[in-house]
């Protein structure tokens, strides 16, 4: 059994950073490089402090980790020493725990028990345990192709390489399918590879699991869209099933911020995209924020993304503005009890290199030059609220506007759900109200052999969800061509986190 006093015996210790001059001066990820002795000592340390509680809330589906991961039994293995049956207790639920370990908020930790009350000193480090021992798995050679003697002479086609795209791929491989995964971009990956920075998972991480899933028989096309390229009959011709992955990408935008026109007010994926590209070795990103001062409306994660890139171009200054006041600093029970996702204040490791953050502030216009570029932004107070049908309004609450040098804008303020394609036209399926692909609770859509799942259906979302709800695609498709399936299925279509 777990040792019940370990919580009391150690306190939470996060990973190291590297120092922050290093971390702007190099695209490399920002956490410190550990020997594996002091690494796996220091993650045994952390895992003893789970209890392995009666009722497990970091695992349920609705509170913590929609992958149903087995978080007190691997803990407990660490603690151990047992690393190779951490590996293998961890892989049982969730095909790319190295994804998850470096990009998911971790919703599991936020659930722990130990999160309950400061008092018992923060949940357990899950998400770094999770990291470690899949680090620990590639290291030891845990990780290899499960190749399958068993095929059922079934194609598939997964449109969109994504974590959802990649993980309803691998397991309709490894249940014998045929099954090739078509991505439009020059390189497999879809935000893994040209929305998430390489300070945040470098792309050989990535690269190593898809060497995995060609061994195991999943074949790849890039620079090919499905309905364009590839034409909807031919699509239908020659596969069995398809499961659209294709993302929710279409950006949001506001054009109602006058100056909005002006040269150098970007989405952010339009930032983001391009330097990502370089890194790859593509030559110098087309949008840069080197010798700039750069404003990032939106305060989420995509913001916090493209305040860390623009960091390390060389930008003069970095501000990030958010229509909302600032949260507190600690989960207030009222708002969002334990074990629901807490409201407080998320400091990203981008954070703390450079820049500030505004709160309560929106846009009142972009000011431009002689040339039609950007050159300063008006700010004023507001505060968010509903009118009476429940639509969101940003609401002066002050005269006083100040303004700040601006020679690169992004609107980071999310997502509006999936581009409007050519492929969806011709398989004759319409969006849904929220942008995204409807589904029934087998995962098909209205066009027959047709299942979606990630973004695509679930709109912008976490990483944890998209390879959860790829997981339980597969099993879907699984029976849909031969009649019944034992692939797990960790989500219901209409599954929600648990909110208050």
């Amino acid at each position: 059994m777990a040792d019940p006093r370990g919580f009391l015996k150690h306190t939470r210790a996060d990973a190291p950073k590297r120092p922050t001059d290093d971390r702007l001066g190099d695209w490399q990820e920002v956490y410190a490089a550990l020997s594996a002795e002091d690494r796996n000592a220091q993650v045994s340390t952390q895992a003893s402090r789970c209890m392995d509680c009666g009722i497990p809330f970091c695992h349920s589906g609705s509170a913590g980790c929609p992958l149903g991961n087995l978080i007190p039994e691997w803990n407990d293995m660490v603690r151990r020493g047992q690393w190779q049956a951490a590996s293998d207790r961890l892989h049982a639920t969730n095909n790319f725990p190295e994804f998850t370990g470096k990009l998911c908020p971790a919703p599991c930790e936020a659930a722990c028990v130990l999160a309950i009350s400061p008092e018992a000193g923060g949940a357990v480090t899950i998400k770094r345990v999770e990291e470690t021992i899949a680090e620990v798995s590639w290291e030891n050679d845990y990780v290899a192709a499960q190749v399958t003697e068993a095929h059922t002479g079934k194609r598939v086609a997964v449109v969109g390489s994504g974590p959802a795209g990649l993980a309803a791929a691998q397991q309709l491989t490894r249940a014998g399918h045929e099954v090739t995964v078509y991505e439009r971009d020059d390189r497999i990956g879809g935000l893994l590879r040209y929305g998430i920075p390489e300070f945040k998972m470098e792309k050989s991480v990535l690269d190593r699991r898809l060497a995995q899933m060609r061994d195991e028989g999943t074949k790849f096309i890039t620079g090919c869209e499905v309905g364009v390229d590839l034409s909807v009959e031919d699509l239908r011709a020659g596969y069995d099933a398809v499961v659209l992955a294709v993302g929710a990408l279409r950006g949001r935008d506001d054009t109602t911020i006058p100056g909005r026109e002006l040269k150098g007010v970007h989405l952010a994926m339009e930032h983001l995209v391009p330097a990502n590209k370089e890194c790859e070795g593509d030559g110098p990103a087309s949008i840069t924020a080197q010798g700039k001062h750069v404003i990032i409306l939106g305060g989420g994660d995509t913001g916090a993304d493209c305040y860390g890139t623009a960091t390390r171009q060389g930008a003069l200054s970095v501000t990030q503005l958010d229509n909302y006041p600032q949260p507190p600093t600690s989960r207030d029970d009222d708002r969002s009890p334990w074990p629901t996702w807490p409201y407080i204040l998320r400091t990203y490791p981008a954070h703390e290199e450079a820049g500030e953050r505004k709160f309560a502030v929106a846009i009142e216009s972009f000011v431009g030059d002689d040339e039609g570029n950007v050159r300063a932004v008006r700010l004023r107070e507001v505060k968010v609220q509903r009118d009476e049908n429940g639509r969101r309004q940003v609401v002066p609450i002050s005269d006083e506007v100040e303004e700040l040098p601006c020679d690169l804008a992004l609107l980071a303020i999310g997502f509006e759900g999936v581009e409007h394609m050519p492929l969806l036209d011709g398989l004759g399926i319409d969006l849904t109200k929220r942008g995204t692909i409807g589904c029934g609770s087998n995962w098909e859509t209205t066009a027959p052999g047709v299942f979606v799942c990630g973004d695509a259906h679930r709109g912008a979302s976490l990483v944890v969800w998209a390879i959860a709800e790829g997981r339980s695609v597969a099993n879907a498709v699984d029976a849909h061509l031969t009649g019944a399936s034992q692939l797990p299925s960790p989500v219901h279509p209409t599954a929600l986190p648990l909110a208050v």
